[in-house]
């Protein structure tokens, strides 16, 4: 006996591939569908709209079909209110919960459309009902590890849309210079151009915007202008590890990162203790705040948070030296000062760190712009697979980025900002998860 149901697909469905997309899904799951209605917008910032029924030979083939489908967009035309059911303890989900995606989601109750709060990818969705009439009622993710015993937890498809973000062809929208996924190719000194406008157009908005930072941006260059741009009002938030905050405090102390002399690119004796003596240093004063209040640190990525009230988070990793006493060693707790920066981006710049990149990429919700920068191609392409699909990649060295974005934003950077030294003029831009030399395994996430 043949099972079927209708879905509706609207939007830029044509310019986007979630049409085409739609049709390969079918057919790879052994169903079949029939187009009841195509409506095509002829202009290229018109929507298209198409309705078709979907069959298949057994109900669980179709309830495949149909997830698969919803993932990407497709909704049922005959939607119902959702299925909710209770915990039955805690970090303990029903079976058959749904798991988000990291598109805006909706819920159906009591016949209306509720938006889910926090969205982001792999969680389950509980639904707070208004049984006395005095409140509205809420639908929100969790993570599996925060579910709690009784949470209604919002169980399979039904009454349930998601809305990917539209791709239109032309430059407009959230998204409009963000066309074309990863490349070496394109110029790289328009893309930051393009980058740095996105910058100043989410902060003359109101938004916010979130930095990820590798070692690599210390060991390649960077990480002065990245603190001019902190300095300067462009950086919101920082996410970053024990091995970045190290490396940065360790040029200021030392002139080294990972022992090596910025300057001279020379290794100075002793100079692969500096990260650790950095360590010990910090330790003694208290944590990074005490170290720049007491005049430890005076310069650097760090320094510029502490005096400019921008939060940082330092997740720690199973190779950190010390760690600094900022690190959060709690993977859990580090897992959801993440999640909470992520809930706050507007736009997210993921500077040469896959593991962070990754991490905060799965807290992120598709509607939010992300920049992806590396020298090493895979770094990017695990983030796209990884359900990142929103983000644009750029395969350069960080080294030449962040300086070159900090220019567009800021103009050359006056006598005084550097050491005069060139000490930037290294090459660099390795993802921080690599080899870095010195026989430690300081400068991890």
């Amino acid at each position: 006996m043949t099972a079927t149901r209708t879905v509706e697909l609207e939007g830029h469905i044509i310019d986007s591939g979630m049409m085409q997309r739609a049709f390969g899904i079918v057919m790879d799951l052994d169903g079949s569908f029939e187009v009841e209605e195509f409506d095509v917008g002829k202009h290229k910032d018109k929507t298209s709209y198409c309705r078709m029924s979907i069959s298949a030979d057994t109900q669980e083939t179709l309830q495949e079909i149909l997830h698969e489908l919803h993932q990407n967009g497709a909704n049922l035309t005959d939607p119902v209110d959702a299925h909710v059911e209770p915990a039955p303890a805690d970090r303990v989900v029903p079976h058959g919960f749904y798991s988000t995606t990291n598109h805006p989601t909706e819920v159906r109750y009591d016949g209306e459309w509720i938006g889910v709060e926090n969205i982001e990818m792999d969680c389950a969705i509980v639904l707070e009902p208004d049984p006395d009439g005095r409140e509205e009622p809420r639908a929100y993710t969790k993570v599996l590890n925060g579910i709690e015993e009784g949470d209604l937890v919002v169980t399979d498809e039904a009454g349930i849309r998601v809305q990917p973000p539209e791709r239109p062809r032309d430059s407009s929208g959230p998204f409009g210079f963000m066309q074309g996924g990863v490349s070496s190719e394109r110029p790289s000194e328009s893309l930051i151009e393009q980058v740095a406008e996105a910058i100043e157009e989410t902060k003359a908005e109101g938004g916010k915007v979130l930095v990820v930072a590798g070692p690599a941006l210390v060991h390649s260059g960077g990480a002065l202008d990245l603190a001019r741009l902190i300095r300067e009002g462009y950086v919101d938030m920082l996410s970053a590890g024990n091995g970045f905050a190290t490396h940065d405090i360790e040029h200021g102390l030392y002139g080294t990162s990972l022992g090596m002399d910025m300057e001279t690119m020379e290794h100075p004796r002793k100079g692969h203790k500096h990260h650790i003596y950095t360590i010990s240093e910090v330790i003694r004063a208290g944590g990074i705040a005490e170290a720049v209040d007491e005049g430890l640190v005076e310069e650097g990525v760090m320094y510029e948070c502490v005096e400019n009230d921008v939060p940082y988070v330092l997740a720690g990793s199973i190779r950190d030296d010390g760690p600094l006493p900022d690190t959060i060693t709690d993977a859990v707790e580090a897992q959801n000062a993440i999640r909470e920066q992520a809930h706050e981006a507007d736009m997210v710049l993921m500077l040469s760190t896959l593991l962070h990149s990754v991490a905060v990429g799965n807290c992120l919700p598709s509607d939010v712009r992300v920049v992806c920068v590396d020298i090493n191609p895979a770094t990017v392409t695990q983030l796209l697979d990884r359900g990142s699909s929103q983000a644009i990649g750029m395969v350069t060295d960080i080294g030449t980025f962040v300086p070159t974005l900090a220019d567009k934003i800021l103009g050359p950077a006056a006598e005084g900002e550097t050491d005069g030294d060139g000490y930037y003029e290294t090459d660099g831009g390795a993802d921080d998860d690599s080899d870095h030399g010195g026989g430690h395994p300081c400068g991890g996430n």
